[in-house]
């Protein structure tokens, strides 16, 4: 109790509360534009998503991996539940089946992570993601969110196949300038100032938004609709995405071992496997929650190193006091109604800067490797792969069977599923790991070190 009573510790938590909200606020949103929900059935989600997060985080600090790393709604997740609405949209598949199947998906994904947690399997999986894979998915991981951010920048509807989607040259001037002038807070701004660019960079394009375009879309005087199970879809069987769905929550796991091997600096030891343990099984828990009320599944943010590295503050209370504010916020109807008016546009502007810096993080683990030939092909396929499939139009797949579908039009999937083939089946060729000890988890701790961002 008398913790609680330092002022110190309630505006550390404040600076948390920020962070989480910055970070959290645009998926939702975007969710709900891409499945066509109205306000009123947008704004459930919100509140949901505030609540679930800031309840995964107060959990993950006490009884989870009990560090100051923020646990929410995942970017991979987030990237390939939109390219996959795309893509099923584009082949006449109703939004019904495509939120069911995700919601069936999303559920077996979050019992194996449970599994993967509770049979202490996390340490082995570590094996898997050296530094050419996790290099290989930084990269597309980072194309792809940013493709997705340009679109609602440019005026592009969200997730659904719309062909008369045109840019709107207005709305993409004054994304470009708020874009520009995130840019400039984050990197001329001092440190106080700078760590805040994201909520500043929404206040302010939020408000030139309202000022320019002046919508009539005032908070809604009819009620929201209340909190209900499946609000995407009851589930059903679409063997193509559910597949990807699994597959995508297997990939999942590489957010959880950047976070927590890359805050063993500022703790001083090294993630033991009780924690990958723990942390495993609530992100799991918290996966299986966000397939019932319609959330993009969880997992530890890796953009915690960052804003840990700048702040300083490292202790759990301050953190669990930041996700208990924003759990309050979700707890009141007013804030979801409110939140659910930003424009996406200014949404996305703002998070095309914060994830600029994947190029960073994605070049950090490419020094780790020997510039051989071979190794030149083992990033070459992955990444060029990848990156085409994601720039080919939908209707190109549609000669495949329907189960593949989904899976093979995602670049991003099939980027990092050829990278781990290629680096762990094949590893009689691997000639750049020479820089890597016996103790592979060791390695994750030096390259989560070097991650500033990432989901």
């Amino acid at each position: 109790m008398k913790e609680l009573r330092l002022p110190s510790n309630w505006f550390a938590g404040i600076q948390w509360l920020f962070f989480i909200f910055s970070n959290i606020i645009v998926i939702p949103i975007t969710i709900g534009a891409a499945f066509s929900l109205s306000q009123e059935e947008t704004i459930p989600l919100i509140q949901v998503s505030f609540i679930v997060t800031g309840i995964a985080c107060i959990l993950q600090a006490f009884l989870g991996h009990q560090r100051a790393i923020m646990e929410g709604q995942s970017g991979l997740w987030w990237g390939v539940i939109l390219t996959v609405i795309t893509t099923a949209s584009a082949q006449g598949v109703s939004m019904e089946e495509v939120g069911g199947s995700l919601t069936v998906g999303v559920l077996l994904s979050g019992g194996l992570t449970v599994l993967i947690g509770l049979a202490g399997w996390g340490p082995r999986l570590a094996l898997l993601f050296n530094s050419s894979v996790m290099g290989v998915f930084m990269f597309l991981f980072g194309c792809q969110l940013i493709g997705i951010f340009m679109k609602g920048m440019l005026g592009i509807p969200f997730g659904q196949h719309t062909p008369s989607g045109h840019i709107n040259v207005t709305i993409s001037l004054l994304s470009i300038l708020i874009a520009i002038f995130v840019m400039i807070i984050t990197v001329k701004a001092p440190a106080p100032l700078s760590r805040y660019s994201l909520l500043i960079g929404i206040i302010v394009g939020w408000i030139l938004y309202e000022i320019i375009f002046k919508p009539n879309n005032g908070i809604s005087s009819t009620q929201p609709e209340s909190y209900k199970i499946f609000p995407l879809g009851s589930p059903t069987w679409n063997s193509g995405i559910i597949i990807t769905a699994v597959l995508t929550g297997i990939l999942n796991t590489a957010n959880t071992f950047g976070a927590l091997k890359g805050t063993d600096e500022f703790y001083g030891n090294h993630t033991t496997k009780q924690q990958y343990r723990a942390s495993f099984t609530l992100t799991g828990i918290s996966t299986c929650i966000a397939a019932l009320f319609g959330l993009v599944p969880y997992a530890p943010y890796v953009s915690s190193i960052g804003f840990l590295k700048q702040t300083a503050i490292y202790r759990i209370l301050p953190f669990a006091l930041g996700g208990a504010m924003f759990l309050m916020m979700g707890v009141i109807p007013i804030i979801g109604q409110f939140f659910s008016l930003l424009p996406l546009s200014i949404g996305s502007a703002v998070l095309f800067v914060a994830y600029l810096q994947l190029l960073g993080s994605s070049w950090n683990f490419f020094k780790e490797v020997e510039f051989s030939t071979m190794n030149v092909y083992r990033l070459g396929i992955p990444i060029f792969c990848g990156i085409i499939i994601m720039t080919m139009p939908e209707y190109n797949f549609e000669s495949l069977p329907e189960t593949i579908q989904p899976l093979i039009s995602n670049g991003l999937l099939v980027g990092i599923s050829h990278s781990l083939i290629m680096e762990n089946v094949f590893k009689e060729k691997n000639n750049f790991r020479k820089s890597v000890s016996n103790d592979m988890q060791v390695k994750v701790s030096d390259e989560g070190n070097k991650t500033q961002t990432g989901r």
